[in-house]
């Protein structure tokens, strides 16, 4: 599977959230990284068709979305917000979304057993949706989206309301389809992109700022990433707390992204310092 966005800009009224893009995905797993705003749920609603209006194009295998809807049966995809029909048991909903999907019949109980099993929710499925946890919800979502075993799955904050154990089991989950399909992952947890993804697209007040490897976005943050004390905090001019480095003897150190050269540490650059120099600017 290929997907080739061309010119695709999106407003609403008079503000527009995305200017132009362009982008073409390969099998892979990708990570969409991007403060709040800058258009990552907008993009990923645009390609799955809830946004039909906008301008430009995209297309799955040389086919335009807009000219075929049987393309949306290729894709599974977790909008931000999800939720089920309360009223119905957890097995239930499954087999509306396998109904929906347009899953052979004879195959539709098969396919629920299978995705309720790979998040962990066999146990559950009994239960009326009204009696699930926010966290069980989530992990409902993301069986939904499973069902059918897609060749394109799109996930917007998929690990949003998941415990600790929860999100490496979602992780273990995602590892497993590593194969002939692109998955595209938008989240704020940068960790779940770093040890996932091939690739990293950044986005930024509506644009993108790369479509880069792993690597690539950690260099760009080569030489600027320093283990600092407090009193070399106060003296900089321009620089971004990365986090916090307590000491076991007591005090504080700091993890910081600078342009400035410093007489301290210089640590190995993540993902995480890549990410906030290109959209700090430092």
């Amino acid at each position: 599977m290929v997907i080739d966005i061309k010119g695709l800009s999106k407003r609403f009224h008079k503000k527009t959230v995305l200017y132009g893009l362009d982008m073409h995905l390969e099998n892979g797993f990708y990570g969409l990284l991007g403060p709040n705003g800058a258009g990552k749920t907008t993009l990923l609603r645009c390609m799955v068709d809830v946004y039909m209006e906008y301008e430009g194009e995209v297309r799955f295998d040389g086919q335009r979305l807009r000219d075929s809807r049987q393309l949306l049966s290729h894709i599974g995809y977790l909008p931000q917000k999800f939720d089920l029909f309360r009223e119905l048991t957890l097995y239930e909903m499954m087999l509306y979304f396998a109904s929906l999907k347009r899953i052979d019949r004879r195959e539709q109980a098969k396919e629920a057993e299978r995705v309720l099993e790979l998040v962990n929710l066999s146990h559950e499925k009994g239960k009326r949706c009204s009696a699930l946890s926010g966290g069980m919800i989530r992990r409902a979502g993301i069986a939904q989206a499973l069902l059918g075993d897609p060749p394109v799955l799109i996930v917007d904050e998929p690990t949003a309301g998941l415990d600790p154990e929860e999100r490496i089991r979602f992780k273990n989950v995602l590892a497993s389809l590593r194969g002939e399909r692109i998955v595209l992952l938008s989240t704020h947890i940068v960790e779940d992109v770093e040890s996932l993804c091939d690739r990293i697209i950044i986005m930024d007040h509506g644009m993108f700022r790369c479509n880069a490897s792993v690597q690539e976005v950690c260099a760009a943050a080569q030489g600027k990433v320093y283990e600092v004390e407090e009193e070399q905090l106060r003296a900089l001019s321009q620089y971004e707390v990365v986090r916090t480095l307590p000491r076991e003897q007591g005090g504080t150190a700091y993890r910081v992204l600078t342009n400035e050269p410093l007489q301290a540490p210089l640590l190995h650059p993540t993902v995480e310092d890549g990410y906030l120099s290109m959209i700090k600017g430092i």
